[in-house]
């Protein structure tokens, strides 16, 4: 198996998890109480605004230039992309950002978040990626699979969720990330490798967490 591979079966035990996780089934089966997934609008917002930070780390960890670009454009996507998801149903749902602003960061979201940016401190490109990489590659995964629960990806209101991010856009970031990560562990010794595939799975292991803090309404 090359790197990827390897790091994704390291995480699928937690993956599966994810899956079976009653507020992403929610989400698939359109059950999900609102108030639910209102809170984990809320508090993924906020995450949005570290994760791209631990990209930003890239910028300045990177020695290639087009590799700072890519941080860079990732950066972007966040800021300028997937929030506009974010902030399409915060429009739906009567959030402002000011609200949003105003919200403390759930325990299992500062933990989480807190995390990624100590990695992305301590670490270099490669370490960076694989923190960043398991929310990425999760929910490329659970989109995919949520959008073929026949209706899901109609549902008047979770559908907009579920095709964004089964959406070709997304996965094709998505898989730009893999890649990335694949390329920037090449050449990395088994010792190397044991150390990002601890970030990824400790990152699958928060993102887990994050699904949990959600159904629970854990401030």
């Amino acid at each position: 198996m090359n790197v990827t591979e390897r790091l994704y079966e390291a995480a699928k035990p937690v993956w599966e998890q994810c899956h079976a996780h009653p507020f992403v089934r929610g989400i698939g089966d359109g059950t999900l109480d609102l108030e639910k997934f209102r809170w984990f609008l809320l508090q993924d917002y906020l995450y949005l605004f570290d994760y791209a930070r631990v990209f930003a780390w890239g910028v300045i960890k990177a020695r290639d230039p087009e590799l700072m670009r890519t941080f860079s454009a990732n950066v972007d996507a966040i800021l300028g992309g997937e929030m506009k998801v974010h902030r399409g149903y915060m429009a739906r749902m009567g959030i402002s950002e000011e609200q949003v602003l105003a919200v403390e960061p759930a325990l299992s979201n500062l933990s989480y978040t807190h995390y990624m940016l100590a990695v992305a401190s301590a670490g270099g490109p490669a370490e960076i990626v694989a923190s960043i990489l398991a929310c990425s590659w999760s929910y490329a995964e659970i989109g995919t699979r949520l959008a073929k629960i026949p209706g899901a990806a109609d549902h008047p209101f979770y559908g907009e969720w579920i095709r964004s991010y089964a959406g070709e856009e997304y996965q094709q970031t998505n898989a730009a990330l893999v890649a990335l990560m694949e390329e920037l562990a090449a050449s990395c010794t088994e010792t190397e490798y044991q150390r990002l595939e601890e970030i990824f799975v400790a990152c699958s292991r928060y993102e887990l967490g994050f699904w949990e803090m959600a159904w629970t309404l854990e401030k």
